[in-house]
């Protein structure tokens, strides 16, 4: 299964990239705006990490998670600290994490706690395909890929 969703990945990032090079940038908003009410798939969706990059698992005490608010708010846990913040979604599935903060608990595997939080803080865009989300960077290369909770 692993390796279905690794060539799924793969082929998501390719067609990403090429739709990307056909594109013309487009001008970022500095602003935020005053009345944030977000909505869409991504929103109000408990999503799971499944893995970061294209196909490594993480090893951590508790599954990583996070949960975006209609108000711009996002909170969750990389699996060992719990974290708050804001995100901004965009034009074509852009999406920007920001004001990150988190717990200090000291934990087993804390270098695979800090990929998650990376990973969050990098992200570019994103892509859902069915209850899966994928998160991509500035360089349109896969940050790693969320299941959709129950």
């Amino acid at each position: 299964m692993t390796v279905k969703f690794g060539a799924m990945l793969a082929g998501v990032a390719t067609a990403l990239l090429i739709s990307a090079c056909s594109s013309t940038p487009e001008q970022e908003s500095t602003a935020a705006p005053e009345n944030v009410s977000l909505s869409g798939p991504i929103v109000d969706q408990r999503w799971n990490l499944l893995l970061v990059g294209t196909d490594e698992r993480v090893s951590l005490p508790n599954t990583p998670f996070f949960q975006i608010g209609r108000d711009g708010s996002v909170s969750g846990s990389d699996g060992c600290n719990r974290f708050t913040g804001s995100v901004e979604l965009g034009e074509n599935q852009r999406i920007e994490f920001s004001q990150l903060a988190s717990t200090r608990m000291a934990c087993p595997n804390m270098e695979d706690a800090k990929r998650v939080t990376d990973m969050l803080d990098t992200a570019y865009r994103y892509l859902i395909d069915h209850d899966r989300l994928v998160f991509f960077g500035p360089d349109s290369r896969v940050l790693g890929g969320w299941r959709e909770a129950n």
